[in-house]
């Protein structure tokens, strides 16, 4: 028997949102890497452009204010995506992916509480 795999959606990060035309916006994530749906992001405030959300920096993607709700591919050039950019809204959890340099509970923790600063509540078991 054939075993299909289906990659994440939607519906596996983003539980609620209080009205899709104020909670999203469209984004340009910088080129380098493609973002995968989930995408905890930061932006980059001499550019305006949206990255994985780093543990540390200077330049405004360290702190997390989104999140991407549709996977892009930017490894070639600069692209759009759709990012859940402000609540109220829950996210679940096991469904958003960190920047490399978020490797710990720590660093995680603080990024969660960025995400619940802009009415994003990030929940366990949902």
């Amino acid at each position: 028997m054939t075993v299909l795999t289906q990659p994440p959606s939607i519906g596996d990060v983003l539980k609620f949102e209080v009205n899709p035309n104020y909670t999203r916006e469209v984004v340009t994530l910088l080129a380098g890497m493609p973002y995968p749906v989930g995408a905890v992001l930061g932006r980059i405030a001499a550019s305006g452009k949206y990255t994985l959300a780093t543990a540390s920096g200077t330049d405004g993607a360290e702190t997390a204010i989104a999140v991407l709700l549709h996977a892009v591919d930017a490894t070639l050039a600069d692209a759009t995506g759709i990012a859940l950019a402000r609540g109220p809204a829950i996210v679940s959890r096991a469904g958003l992916a960190f920047d490399a340099s978020v490797d710990d509970d720590a660093k995680i923790t603080a990024k969660l509480g960025q995400l619940a600063a802009v009415s994003i509540i990030p929940r366990d078991g949902v």
